[in-house]
């Protein structure tokens, strides 16, 4: 099952998942989210595989979640309008993003890395 690390290449975190997994030897391909969002489904089963709300999908430090007025948006949008927002915007996803089969892992702890795939 190939592994999918959705990350943004001038990323810090990201660098360091990347890190991570190549220190561990977990193969993955990357999706650079600066030239491609993540597609509505990918984004489903991302919000239902991380248990997570819609909501914490965002990059709420982002300049484009700012500039979109995201931070009262969300308020009010319904998790459907929030898939959209993030599949029309790579640069509103929170990252990385790391997925395999059932797994989502959003952002980057190394712990949680080694809980999930260790």
């Amino acid at each position: 099952m190939t592994a999918v690390l959705f990350a943004h290449p001038r990323c810090d975190t990201c660098r360091n998942a990347r890190r991570w997994l190549d220190a561990h030897h977990v193969a993955y391909d990357v999706v650079d989210l600066t030239v491609r969002a993540p597609t509505s489904a990918e984004l489903r089963a991302i919000h239902q595989n991380s248990g997570l709300p819609a909501r914490k999908l965002f990059n709420t430090s982002g300049q484009a979640y700012r500039a979109g007025g995201f931070g009262e948006r969300l308020k009010t949008m319904d998790d459907d309008a929030m898939i959209a927002a993030l599949a029309a915007d790579g640069l509103l996803v929170k990252r990385p993003i790391f997925t395999r089969g059932a797994l989502a892992l959003v952002g980057f702890s190394a712990d949680a890395y080694a809980r999930a795939l260790a």
